[in-house]
């Protein structure tokens, strides 16, 4: 017995069988007998304009505002200009506890357990965080439900309590977390990384230790958040089921009347010191060596910058695509996965890396093998076909990136917070042209300019006397590689962060 879909699913195929009975040879020659013969019109795709969903309130705040019916949804998230990078010193982890707290201590009106049974009740989604450069706090919810997801929102803004209770277990668990630091070898791999790039006194390596999180009380908390949750340090994004002129007039009462001063927060640092060249090694006990080698990098706004993402494509960011990859994985088998990145510094250049995991044994070779990749790349010629698969990996993916009106509400909010609006309002506009603009010698020269080796580190968490010995069938050693350069880096105590004296 057919149901109605069965019915119409019939239907087709019968459509579809006359169709191609009554067209005959014509369609089968349509087709080509190869995939890789298909070819397909140029998709036509003009990113949305920034201007156009931007508004700034009378409140204070930037809102990029980008309505959508398809769902009775609405999402509201706001940037915040705070960031780790304001703790006072001896306070480090007090911007991740603000954040964390914000919308999991309570408030004026709601202790945290009614808040979050409330929030439940609404089906919606209530959270907050702040890293080392921002923060952010977001509701989404169904758009019956606006009204009152507003009110939270005032609440947890204008009024959070930051229960002592819950202080205590969120630092209980934060201390907890801090025990295993040394536990998984990616974390110090991390941790010395950063120190290595930016140096001990460079804010992101000021790391919370128990003692500051101990010293972190409620009054810290509120001093923090009324310092730096003010209006004109917020940008918001909110996209959803709603009229565009009545959502922004409820936004302007949201953020009216704030009852407190606040101030705007100093430039981020952009000052740090990269370590020496060498080779740095911590000692831990894993199967596997975890290496980095580590160059200068590049800020976003350098001319070189789309040169530069289209040379490390080629050379290691591209996945299987890759020369690193290629190299190290699929023809020599060492390593399951191995890449590069050079991503475009925000507030300063970052840096260049080149990752791999392999057998102790085997660490030296491959990081020879890597750093022959690094050499060839800025003295020989980058293929035709490589150039050109590295233009589509970006081209024809850049839609992806404004998929859903909540993706197009983010991309411009970020913009706003990061300074891009303001320096490149055409940047998405002009994006792929700039990307197909790149030529072979073009990749050749921001190579030579980067993959200078002797300003690289290279860095080694794993078996030092292993790694050491190398490989019976590679003459290579790791100390070649670096000049004979090699540091000790102690692990570091993971309640104090002060090296563990052996």
């Amino acid at each position: 017995m057919f149901n109605r879909s069965n019915r119409r699913t019939l239907a087709a195929a019968l459509g579809l069988f006359f169709f191609v009975a009554a067209t005959g040879n014509g369609l089968t020659q349509a087709i080509p007998d190869r995939p890789e013969k298909l070819t397909f019109p140029p998709l036509k795709f003009e990113p949305p304009e920034p201007s156009a969903h931007r508004v700034e309130l009378k409140a204070g705040p930037v809102v990029y505002i980008v309505p959508d019916r398809e769902l009775p949804l609405i999402n509201i998230s706001i940037s915040v200009r705070t960031g780790g990078y304001l703790e006072p010193k001896g306070k480090e982890g007090l911007a991740d506890l603000a954040g964390y707290l914000l919308t999991k201590g309570g408030t004026k009106s709601w202790k945290a357990e009614d808040l979050d049974e409330h929030v439940a009740f609404l089906a919606a989604r209530l959270g907050s965080s702040i890293g080392d450069t921002s923060g952010d706090v977001s509701v989404n919810l169904l758009s019956k439900d606006l009204d009152e997801g507003l009110k939270i929102l005032r609440e947890v803004l204008t009024v959070p309590s930051f229960e002592s209770e819950k202080l205590q277990l969120r630092r209980e668990q934060l201390l907890q977390s801090m025990k295993q630091r040394n536990d998984d070898p990616r974390g110090i791999e991390r941790r010395e990384r950063y120190r290595l790039v930016y140096g001990d006194d460079f804010f992101l390596n000021r790391l919370s230790t128990k003692a500051s999180l101990e010293s972190i009380t409620p009054e810290d908390l509120h001093a923090f958040h009324r310092r730096w949750f003010v209006p004109a340090n917020f940008v918001v994004a909110v996209n959803g089921d709603f009229d565009r002129e009545k959502m922004l007039a409820k936004l302007e009462t949201l953020f009216a009347k704030w009852p407190f001063q606040g101030e705007v927060p100093p430039a981020i640092p952009s000052e740090y010191t990269m370590a020496k060249p060498g080779v740095y090694l911590v000692e831990k006990d894993v199967p596997q060596g975890r290496v980095n080698v580590v160059m200068p990098g590049i800020h976003r706004d350098d001319p070189d910058f789309f040169a530069s993402q289209i040379m490390n494509d080629i050379l290691g960011g591209g996945g299987f695509t890759s020369r690193i990859m290629n190299r190290v994985r699929s023809d020599e088998g060492l390593a399951y996965s191995a890449g590069s990145a050079l991503p475009g510094g925000i507030h300063y250049p970052q840096y260049f890396i080149a990752g791999f995991q392999s057998k102790s044994m085997t660490v030296a070779y491959a990081t020879s093998i890597v750093m022959e990749e690094l050499r060839r790349i800025a003295t020989a010629p980058v293929t035709d076909e490589e150039l050109d698969t590295a233009k589509k990996s970006f081209i024809e993916t850049f839609p992806q990136a404004f998929a859903t009106k909540g993706q197009v509400a983010s991309i411009f909010a970020d913009g706003e917070m990061s300074g891009r609006f303001a320096k490149h309002p055409d940047y998405w506009k002009t994006y792929r042209a700039r990307m197909e603009k790149v030529t072979a010698d073009d990749v050749r020269r921001v190579a030579q300019r980067f993959m200078k080796l002797d300003r690289a580190f290279i860095l080694v968490v794993g078996k030092k006397d292993e790694i050491l010995k190398g490989h019976p069938d590679h003459k290579v050693r790791l100390t070649d590689l670096a000049k004979g350069r090699l540091s000790d880096v102690p692990l570091r105590d993971p309640l104090t962060l002060e090296p563990i004296k052996e």
